[in-house]
């Protein structure tokens, strides 16, 4: 089994290089490899080790990289330094340690390719090897694997140990209460897996795209990605920026952690940015990377207000950024990376002006869940974005090829899902694609939204189990336990993990969801900042939210209204005893333990715009740890309801008969999105129409009072067949 290389930057390109190679050719040489990580925080300040192995055979094995046998002095300093600054990091983890011995020995080598083999020494307390010895070298190491150990001390390189425990510490008492289960999920998520390392610690000299469904951790890489590259290069002018506000807190949180467990050292929050997409004028905390444009090129700029009146509320942002861009014929670089989260909710503009506003080699990363889009709008193809250059080739092409760094690769897909369940992801993609939703009439398609390329539900970890993912056949798919591990669903049976509930009045709702939480706080051991209320749809939150929010207020329990009654980028009130309650697109970016939807019998059946009304609810549902609660209010959450019995009913088995391409154009003309404008007009000329018919039927008017060729016009589009 050939060992994972995971390539950052160091400055011996030549000599990582050469490792590499060594690495990818030797199927005998098992584990990780680390090139260009971790960094260590010392008391001189930031110290880079060139290159690390884990391995089951050899345990820890740092390697110090030397470009030419001229540069060898002080080699047995720099092996000292380098495993006696990686033995200290390590010693800090409990878990780690027996009698304040290390439980993986931490060997050190240094590797010099171009060294002639008289050079080399064998076997003694400083080896040095070539590409000729160094597998004679490595077999020097040896270790008593141990399962637990080794991942343990995987988790402690990767530095995330607090990347995702809970923001409070947890006081549970009883092992089989809620607030233990999730300490435990919480504790199991210890190492990132190899595509995730993947996407943190390689670097891509120009556009970056990371895919990922739902809880595959995105938001955790890109974080993780930002507070390496600010390790790795202290210089660097770096933004990271997203559309959610109340997400501002949570990048801050991670990046901050994850600096000062690699480094020591809190991040220079200059240099490492966290701003929202649009930002206004008033200071630091209010800034934003569309505004920044401005500034820097002085041009225009237009807040939310203004944008709206110019361009309508729906192309606010994307006209502003379009303004922007061509309003300047030389954009200024004023960062040296960007990282955009949630890039399925900005518009195309909004990335090329991420895009303009760097410097050669324009290091952009954007990450994205198509089935997270709320906008109904969707990620561009690269060529739409980022345009072409005057030879007319793109400016931006994702071919693996083209990459500057070895193994480093531009298109990364997440496939595996550490925060929902495979209950909870599924039940949540099938309520998102309607495929267990009935046919409203004979003519109308029951599913609701369906991929173009079939192959995408493999890019995001379903498996065929039976037919074919081709168009016109049917075919039934599931989700492995590589993909979907199964320690996120045997801690609940599945009837806990996943409820779906009816009630006849809004009371009825409120008082059952107050009642529910109550028993979380008391009896569950579950903290406040483990339950979410998610309304599901954004205009009503504050309306739809209020019985809730009353029934809490009589049994004692204190809300918040995240963004209304906090600043915008709270969503949590950390270390207040307080219930978050949220409209789904504040909630996007954020998780709990126990997640509530209210009135999802919205997320039915819609007038127009049901693929992004369905996305909410897939939205709402992934945001859940462990259990999700969908409840809502007669006849059509009823009917929701039978599609998850459906669903159940089929051991959360996605079957259905994929569409035709006719059947997928048709699907998308029933659910397309619509502007309130296009609606308002719409619905104008229905009624206009169904007043026409009733004057008809009436005899009030006659057919030969119509004009002959509007008729034959409107027959031919009501009969494109005939």
């Amino acid at each position: 089994m050939t060992a994972t290389v995971v390539r950052g930057t160091n400055t011996k390109p030549a000599a990582s290089e050469s490792l590499v190679e060594v690495f990818a050719s030797d199927s005998s040489l098992d584990g990780q490899l680390f090139v260009g990580y971790p960094i260590i925080g010392s008391a001189e300040g930031r110290y880079p080790i060139d290159a690390v192995l884990v391995s089951p055979q050899m345990g820890i094995v740092v390697f110090d990289l030397v470009e030419s046998p001229a540069r060898l002095d002080g080699y047995q300093d720099r092996q000292d330094d380098a495993a006696t600054k990686l033995v200290s990091k390590l010693l800090t983890h409990r878990e780690l340690v027996q009698r304040r011995t290390l439980r993986i020995p931490v060997q050190s080598l240094s590797y010099v390719p171009g060294a002639a083999d008289r050079v080399v020494s064998n076997g003694n307390d400083y080896p040095i090897a070539n590409a000729n010895t160094i597998r004679r070298e490595l077999a020097q190491f040896s270790w008593a694997y141990d399962d637990a150990i080794y991942h343990r001390a995987l988790s402690a390189i990767q530095s995330i140990s607090t990347i995702r425990r809970s923001r409070s510490t947890r006081s549970a008492a009883r092992a089989d209460s809620r607030g233990s289960k999730l300490k435990r999920l919480e504790d199991s998520i210890a190492t990132l897996d190899n595509l995730q390392s993947k996407a943190v610690i390689e670097t891509i000299d120009g556009v970056q795209r990371i895919r990922g469904l739902a809880g595959s951790g995105k938001t955790i890489v890109l974080a993780l990605k930002a507070a390496y590259l600010h390790a790795q290069h202290p210089d660097w002018r770096i933004a990271v920026t997203f559309n959610t506000r109340s997400l501002k807190a949570h990048f801050t949180r991670l990046i901050n952690n994850f600096s000062v467990e690699q480094t020591g050292e809190e991040p220079d929050w200059e240099l490492l940015r966290v701003l929202s997409a649009w930002g206004a004028p008033g200071g630091p905390d209010r800034g934003g990377l569309y505004y920044d444009f401005c500034l820097a090129n002085s041009v225009e700029y237009l807040d939310f207000r203004r944008a709206s009146d110019r361009y309508g509320r729906d192309e606010a942002f994307a006209e502003a950024c379009s303004a922007a861009l061509g309003s300047t014929s030389n954009p200024r670089p004023i960062y040296d990376a960007v990282l955009v989260d949630e890039a399925q909710d900005l518009p195309a503009q909004f990335l090329r002006l991420c895009y303009e506003s760097l410097d050669e080699p324009r290091r952009l990363v954007y990450a994205y869940d198509e089935l997270q889009n709320l906008s109904g709008t969707g990620v561009a193809p690269a060529d739409d974005i980022f345009g072409r250059d005057s030879s007319g080739r793109p400016r931006v092409t994702f071919d693996d090829s083209t990459a500057t760094t070895v193994g480093a690769r531009r298109d990364i897909i997440l496939e595996k899902c550490y925060r929902n369940s495979r209950p909870v992801l599924v039940t949540a993609h099938s309520l998102g694609f309607g495929v267990y939703r009935d046919r409203p009439s004979p003519d109308k398609p029951g599913i609701v939204q369906m991929f173009d390329q079939p192959q995408l539900w493999t890019d995001i970890g379903y498996e065929v189990k039976s037919g074919s993912l081709t168009p016109g056949s049917r075919v039934t798919l599931t989700r492995s336990a590589e993909t979907s591990p199964e320690f996120l669903e045997t801690h609940s049976p599945v009837d806990d993990l996943v409820q779906f509930e009816v009630f006849d009045e809004d009371t009825d709702q409120a008082l059952w969801i107050a009642d529910q939480i109550k028993e979380n706080l008391e009896t569950d051991e579950l903290s406040y900042e483990d339950i979410i209320v998610i309304n599901t749809n954004p205009v009503t939150t504050r309306k739809k939210l209020g019985p809730v929010r009353q029934a809490l207020h009589d049994l004692g329990i204190m809300t918040h209204l995240a963004g209304v009654d906090t600043a915008a980028d709270v969503f949590f009130r950390a270390g207040q005893n307080s219930i978050t309650c949220t409209g789904v697109y504040r909630a996007k970016g954020n998780e709990a333990g126990m997640v509530y939807i209210v009135n999802a019998q919205e997320c039915h059946s819609s007038y127009a715009n049901l693929a992004t009304v369905r996305n909410r609810l897939f939205t709402a549902i992934t945001r859940s740890k462990a259990w999700v609660r969908v409840v809502g209010v007669g006849d059509p959450m009823s009917a929701l309801q039978e599609e998850y019995n459906a669903l159940r009913a089929a051991d959360f088995e996605l079957r259905f008969r994929y569409p035709t391409a006719a059947e997928l154009k048709q699907i998308q003309i029933v659910h397309r999105d619509m502007s309130a404008s296009a609606l308002k007009r719409l619905q104008g000329q229905k009624e206009s129409l169904s007043e026409l018919v009733s004057e008809l039927e009436a005899g009030n008017i006659y057919p030969e009072d119509l004009d002959d060729e509007l008729l034959e016009r409107l027959k031919a589009l009501l009969r494109p067949d005939s």
